[in-house]
């Protein structure tokens, strides 16, 4: 099976631990995919996700916008390009360091 769509089409929701902050998930189970689901974020300037901490892995890519990605004891400014992998179980945090919207996918694997 070949699933393709537009970004477009797929609703912006808010994340729920911080204020604007929008998630959409393009590929999910509905989908199809067993294993990964695809999500993008748009991050508005001045806002940030807090600090939280999850049983999987975080694997992000930067589209466009600049930002500042802390994990465990450190912290990486990341920009368009840049590509990120956060262990399980680390606390990480994002927070917009430029003055327009900061995209990025975050890939995360289905946990059991």
């Amino acid at each position: 099976m070949v699933y393709v769509s537009h970004v477009n089409k797929v609703p912006k929701e808010e994340v729920d631990i911080a204020e604007n902050v929008w998630v959409q998930w393009l590929i999910t189970k509905e989908h199809g995919a067993k294993n990964y689901a695809m999500r993008l974020f748009t991050v508005a300037p001045g806002a940030a996700i807090p600090k939280h901490q999850h049983p999987w892995e975080h694997e992000i890519f930067v589209l466009k916008g600049r930002g500042i990605i802390g994990a465990g004891e450190e912290e990486r400014e990341v920009s368009e390009g840049n590509f990120v992998y956060i262990e399980p179980n680390v606390p990480h945090w994002y927070r917009n360091a430029g003055d327009e919207d900061w995209l990025f996918l975050c890939i995360i694997p289905y946990v059991e």
